[in-house]
């Protein structure tokens, strides 16, 4: 079976330098807000050459926290209007509600599947406060035209980085294009954790200190608390975990570049419709997505194969039970493409043999011949 991401060996190869970080943590006895973080901050924010990093409990609090620093800085309030895609994960929406925000949907690209600037410049009103992109897949969306619109009507915009680790457009990398960039570090992401982790990068020093003082009970001080805060706060043992990720992470994005460049030259399928590329050195392809017609028959026809695929994601969030409120809303784009979209196995420890296999059996699936 070829798994879709093989999250055990991916951590193997590491094996000795994760022990041996953890065992480091172990041995200094302090396992919350100390030493590791500190320094993967500074690693994570060099990386993405941003000012500072603000490590957090997980992606969702990443967005969720950064929202709420800016109510608390008085650059929103509740109501006001966040433009976000409609064919994102639901953690985008969830930060959003959570702050007692309203989320406005557009429909994406369906070549790229990020922001179309058309869309997002029809979408703004008296109360639009904020831009929320979503770099989906690894594909950052276009932040220069973005952050133009921005400017022009005076927006704050928080990149969702959560599938963009290292992507970079015109040169310039993820996390550093908006006011703010939000990252999940959750395990099966490109710099994956051993458990949930989250992170903001900002050049903004008035947000990082909100930010800092919001994770951790809302307190700068211990036992002084200036806002109602929370306890999201990325631990020790993680910080360490990702620092050694963080070391191989250009390594594996190669790897993963070198898979996706032969699926993209060499699935030939008339019945595939592959994915859009706009900086071919710059896509990162956390998901390799395709869309075709026949989904289920893909899959199971690849299963038989051997080859396992996942679904991102059946479901938008505007269909969701949690979301009855936005069930009115038309977004026929948004629903064909969480119809026909499909996700193919694309990871670092993909052999040659894989590879070949997952290219050779896309190739070899004809409609008809299975219907039959």
């Amino acid at each position: 079976m070829i798994q879709f991401l093989d999250l055990k060996a991916i951590n193997q190869q590491y094996q000795e330098e994760l022990k041996e970080a953890c065992s480091r943590v172990i041995d200094s006895g302090w396992y919350i807000m100390g030493e590791e973080l500190d320094l993967f901050e500074q690693e994570f924010a060099h990386y993405c050459g941003s000012k500072k990093a603000i490590g957090v409990a997980n992606g969702l609090d990443a967005l969720v926290l950064t929202l709420r620093a800016w109510k608390e800085l008085g650059k929103i309030k509740d109501g006001d209007e966040v433009i976000v895609p409609a064919n994102t994960y639901i953690a985008s929406i969830l930060a959003i509600s959570e702050n007692k925000l309203t989320p406005v949907l557009v429909e994406p690209d369906s070549s790229t599947f990020n922001f179309p600037i058309e869309g997002i410049a029809n979408s703004i009103t008296a109360k639009t406060k904020v831009i929320l992109p979503v770099h989906l897949y690894g594909q950052i969306s276009p932040m220069r035209e973005i952050m133009q619109l921005a400017k022009k009507h005076g927006l704050l915009v928080l990149e969702d980085c959560a599938q963009s680790h290292g992507a970079m457009l015109d040169g310039k990398k993820a996390g550093t294009w908006g006011d703010a960039g939000a990252f999940s570090f959750y395990p099966g992401k490109n710099l994956g954790a051993l458990g949930d982790a989250g992170a903001v990068t900002t050049d903004d020093d008035e947000l990082v200190k909100v930010l800092s003082a919001l994770r951790n009970y809302g307190s700068h001080e211990k036992y002084k608390n200036k806002y109602k805060g929370v306890n999201s706060r990325l631990d020790e043992i993680q910080a360490a975990m990702l620092r050694v990720k963080l070391r191989h992470l250009n390594t594996e994005i190669k790897k993963r570049q070198n898979i996706a460049n032969r699926y993209l030259k060499e699935i030939t399928n008339p019945s595939i419709i592959l994915p859009e590329v706009t900086d071919p050195d710059g896509h990162v392809w956390h998901l390799f997505v395709i869309k075709t017609e026949s989904r289920e028959l893909l899959v199971k026809y690849l299963a038989d194969k051997g080859i396992q695929t996942l679904v991102h994601y059946p479901i938008p969030p505007h269909k969701q039970d949690a979301y009855t409120e936005l069930l009115n809303e038309a977004l026929p784009v948004t629903e064909i493409i969480h119809e026909q979209v499909l996700s193919l196995p694309i990871s670092p420890v993909m052999s040659v043999d894989d590879t070949n296999a997952v290219i050779n059996a896309v190739n070899s699936f004809e409609i008809d011949n299975i219907r039959n």
